[in-house]
């Protein structure tokens, strides 16, 4: 698959992202990383053309936000309806939770994730 280019300055954006991750992104990235789900590999605060989504896996054509308030907000809809509307002009999948998801119900947001990746019911 070909690498997607992205702007440079956003590398060490994604970088302070990384160090400083939310506890729902930390949550969800203990049940993703390390290939564990089909042996699809994740990243965490991947730049993408001129975004930095929160997982992203590659093979799979998959992202991943987790939003917290800001996302609720009207600005922050129209913001994410066009990054978005920019991931699937890409060809990529994405998929999005609440931190609250996230956090009060884990597993069901992991079972989505594994739905996405591989199309049937996990184990």
């Amino acid at each position: 698959m070909k690498r997607r280019r992205y702007e440079s300055r956003l590398k060490e954006r994604a970088r302070q992202l990384r160090k400083n991750m939310t506890d729902a992104e930390r949550r969800l990235w203990s049940k993703i990383r390390r290939k564990q789900i089909q042996g699809v590999q994740f990243y965490r605060q991947r730049p993408i053309g001129p975004y930095i989504v929160d997982f992203y896996a590659p093979a799979a054509r998959l992202v991943i936000e987790v939003d917290g308030g800001q996302h609720f907000r009207e600005r922050g809809r129209v913001y994410d309806q066009q990054r978005d509307r920019y991931l699937r002009s890409l060809g990529l999948h994405v998929l999005r939770f609440t931190n609250e998801e996230v956090l009060r119900n884990l597993e069901g947001v992991v079972k989505a994730i594994w739905q996405a990746v591989v199309g049937k019911n996990p184990p």
